[in-house]
Order: structure tokens, then C-alpha cells, then sequence
């Protein structure tokens, strides 16, 4: 009892404290998202950033933080598995857009094969309701022949997709959309990569992004080979009427966004933008390497920075900044980033701790009233294999399968970290903000004993059943 009393009244005082801190955002340095951080997508939506990246594999994983900060040790939450052999594999460049009160998002993905680029395909997923984090259906493929990086925007009324194909040169192509999931036009290409700083490794144009401001749209696109340091942003801005004719754009002959080696930043590009909480500000993610002899894979890591306007109207993305460079996050933000997490069940409102805080190899994880005690606090590691470490703040010791146990019912405990794939988890979306904690060994997910309300109740795996006494929410803390 006295310990219970500790740690309440120790989280009360912190309570107290934080009230009284000043409202400024939190400071971030990058990256933003360290593993899996090719072709980033940020979105902000009620109270949160959501961040998308490249997977190289059969899942769309979402982070999801209320600080640019806290971004960097969010878990990964799984919202999509391929689900056919025709699209099952190798997803690349997600992003999400909001459109007539659902979520919609799009990537690419092929099949499982030696030769999988030539199968790569832009396809597009639904949301059941308001929530970017799912659950998803899908909706269909973009596109019969080979596409890249599609994207979405509503311009002068209508909505339009934009994508990458090649025809000897890799172009940026358009075509009206009768709604988010349904092509209505042939493609046209809107623009080819014409100048030599477009052309460093392959003549490429990829990544198109629409950017609007003051009654202007800009079209910013990734150019040049993404395996070389030389990869770069550019941009196009109508200045016609039809935003699916090349005619209507207007090329900028010189780059908008490119290396900086003073800072150490090689390959900046495949961007997106979004807007700080608050509206004012406004800001860029997207993809670099630290090393001119890195490559186009998974080295990349996600950076975020702020940008202004120039006298003219026209964006001013400035210079990549160097990695490890604090700065303040975007203006509106809370003034905490966490770093790390409880999980609290969804039938029992009850977290999962490590029973009595004892830091002994097979102490027994249980549920109990939160307390906000650091043995029911974790650090959720993402592993870069769409898997995380679930280690105790208050042992440092990691959530463990005992035995690496197939069975129904094996205990979850602490054990020190052996790196095997009975203490890798993954988290999968349910729905509400909820997920399932389901091991890479077994597959069976953490589960309170009994469907139990008690203080102390285990928790153990157990094949899923789709019950609450399965489901877990990440809280922040």
C-alpha cells in the first residue's frame, strides 16, 4: 500500500508541475524516425501527427505522436497487411489524405518475386470511419501498368491523382478522379526531366506533392536518381487551367531543395508537406542520407524542418539541416514529448506492469490500477522489422514469452534482452485507438487471464478472439 501511495503522490506533484509550464512546443532534433524512414508522409489530425513510411515489406505501419519529438520513439502500428499475391509485397511510399469524412491511403506494392519492381502498382485503402489509424478496407489498384507514388489533391473544384511512370524517362503524370479510389481520365504526363540536374544517375521525375497557398498550387517532385546524393526536389506551378496538361505548369529551372555537404545531408527528397498545430507555420518531411556513398534503401531516416515563403509567393524550403541539430517543434505543440508508454486494457482500464517492480529475470507481468509508476511505464523500441522490445522503465528488462511457448496460456514476463523473436511484438490496429500485442514467435497476443477486472489478474498469450480483454491502448507518458 505504501508503495502505491509513493507513486501516486509522486505523480500528482508532477501533475502540479506541468501545469504551470509554459505552453511552447517541444524542441525535436532529427531524425524524426530513425529505421524504415524512406519516403515520409506526415498528416496532423486531432491532436496528433501520423507518420507513414516506406516499408520494404508487406505492411503499412503507423506512428503516432502529439510532438514532431515524440514521433521518434513512437511504436510503429500496424494498419495494413497485404492481402493478396498480387499487391502482398514490398510497399513503398504510403501516404494518407482525408477526403469526404474518411481516410484514404495510398501506396505502391507487387508481388514476391526475383524481378519485383516491374510489378510495383499504386493502389488505395479506405477507412471505416474518422480515425487515421484504421481499420482499412481496400478499395482497388490506380493503375494497370507500372506506377509509382501516387498522391492526391483537390484543385479548382475536382480531384486529380498524380504518380511517376516512365517512358524511357521517368515523368510526373495526372488524371481526374470521379472519387478517391476511381480514375475517370487517361493519364497525361505534366512534366519530364528535362534539365541536368534532373538527370544525375537517370533522368527521373517521382514524388509529386501539391503544395497551395494564397490561391496558388505547386506541384514539388523529387528528381534524379534516388541511389545518388544528388537527389533533389523541384517544382512546378500552374499557371493554366488544366492541371492534367503539361501546358499548364510551369518548370523552375534551378532546384527547390538539394544536398547540403557542409551539413552532412546527401540525397534530400520524397518529401511531403504539413502545417504546424496552430496554422501558422509551415513545414517539410522528407527522406535523406548522412553519407554521399549511401544508396537508395532502407538507410534513409526521416527529417522534418520548417519553411517560409518568399516576397513572390513561391516556397523557400532553405538548406537540409544537419542531423542531431535541436530546434523548436511546431508552434501549437504540447511542451512534453514522451518517450515512454503504458498499456492499459481495454475491458479492465488496468496497466500492464511488471509485478512488484522487481528487476528479477521471470518476475510476472500482470495488470493493476495505473499508478504512474515506472513499472508500469515501457520504452516501446521499434526494431526495424516492423517488431518492438517492450523494456520496463523501472528493470530495463524486456517482455518475454516463457519458454518461447507456442502454447494457450504461456506466461508473459521480464527476462533480460536475448534478441529472439519471443521477445519481438507487434502492435496491430483494432479499432478505437486500440491494438492487439501480438508476439513474432508464437502470433498470440497478450491477454488478460479470464477476461479478469482484478488488480494483479496475469496476463499471458492466447490465440486471438477478438475480445476486449485483448485489446491495449498506448498511452503516452
Amino acid at each position: 500500500m505504501a508503495r502505491r501511495l509513493l507513486t501516486l503522490l509522486t505523480a500528482l506533484l508532477l501533475a502540479l508541475s506541468l501545469g504551470h509550464a509554459p505552453a511552447s512546443a517541444a524542441s525535436f532534433t532529427n531524425p524524426v524516425k530513425s529505421v524504415k524512414g524512406a519516403d515520409p508522409w506526415i498528416t496532423y489530425h486531432a491532436g496528433n501527427y501520423h507518420l507513414v513510411t516506406t516499408s520494404w515489406s508487406d505492411v503499412i505501419t503507423i506512428r503516432r505522436s502529439p510532438t514532431l519529438a515524440g514521433l521518434a520513439t513512437a511504436p510503429s502500428v500496424q494498419v495494413w497487411q497485404g492481402d493478396a499475391a498480387s499487391r502482398c509485397c514490398n510497399i513503398w511510399a504510403p501516404e494518407l489524405h482525408f477526403l469526404n469524412g474518411r481516410w484514404y491511403l495510398y501506396y505502391v506494392a507487387g508481388q514476391n518475386v526475383p524481378d519485383y519492381n516491374a510489378t510495383q502498382r499504386s493502389h488505395v485503402l479506405e477507412s471505416a470511419g474518422s480515425d487515421p489509424m484504421g481499420p482499412y478496407t481496400y478499395r482497388g489498384r490506380l493503375n494497370a501498368s507500372w506506377m509509382l507514388d501516387p498522391t492526391v489533391a483537390t484543385i479548382g473544384g475536382q480531384l486529380y491523382l498524380f504518380g511517376s511512370t516512365h517512358d524511357g524517362s521517368q515523368n510526373i503524370v495526372a488524371a481526374r478522379m470521379s472519387n478517391p479510389y476511381t480514375v475517370s481520365s487517361p493519364f497525361s504526363t505534366v512534366a519530364r526531366p528535362t534539365h541536368d540536374w534532373e538527370r544525375s544517375g537517370a533522368p527521373v521525375n517521382e514524388g509529386p506533392e501539391i503544395l497551395q497557398r494564397g490561391g496558388r498550387t505547386f506541384l514539388v517532385y523529387s528528381a534524379s536518381g534516388c541511389w545518388t546524393p544528388d537527389y533533389k526536389l523541384g517544382q512546378l506551378e500552374l499557371t493554366g487551367r488544366d492541371p492534367a496538361s503539361a501546358s499548364s505548369w510551369t518548370k523552375k529551372p534551378t532546384p527547390l531543395f538539394q544536398r547540403s555537404d557542409a551539413n552532412g545531408v546527401y540525397g534530400p527528397g520524397h518529401h511531403g508537406f504539413f502545417t504546424s498545430p496552430d496554422g501558422t507555420e509551415s513545414w517539410i518531411v522528407y527522406h535523406a542520407n548522412d553519407s554521399a556513398s549511401d544508396g537508395c534503401d532502407n538507410g534513409r531516416t526521416t527529417r522534418a524542418q520548417r519553411f517560409t515563403w518568399n516576397s513572390d509567393g513561391t516556397p523557400h524550403l532553405g538548406t537540409p539541416v544537419r542531423l542531431g541539430a535541436g530546434a523548436a517543434g511546431p508552434s501549437g505543440e504540447p511542451s512534453g514529448a514522451a518517450t515512454t508508454y503504458t498499456l492499459t486494457n481495454r475491458n479492465s482500464g488496468k496497466c500492464l506492469e511488471v509485478t512488484a517492480g522487481t528487476s528479477a529475470d521471470g518476475a510476472n507481468v500482470a495488470q493493476y490500477a495505473c499508478d504512474g509508476g515506472s513499472h508500469q511505464r515501457w520504452r516501446l523500441q521499434d526494431l526495424g522489422d516492423d517488431t518492438h522490445r517492450l523494456l520496463n522503465v523501472a528493470t530495463g528488462k524486456a517482455l518475454d514469452t516463457a519458454d518461447c511457448s507456442s502454447a494457450d496460456g504461456a506466461d508473459l514476463r521480464q527476462w533480460s534482452w536475448l534478441d529472439n523473436t519471443c521477445q519481438r511484438f507487434r502492435f496491430l490496429a483494432t479499432d478505437g485507438g486500440h491494438v492487439r500485442v501480438v508476439n513474432q514467435a508464437t502470433g498470440k497476443v497478450a491477454d488478460v487471464a479470464d477476461c479478469s477486472t482484478a488488480d494483479s489478474a496475469d496476463v499471458r498469450q492466447w490465440s486471438w478472439l477478438g475480445n476486449t480483454c485483448q485489446q491495449w491502448r498506448l498511452n503516452p507518458v
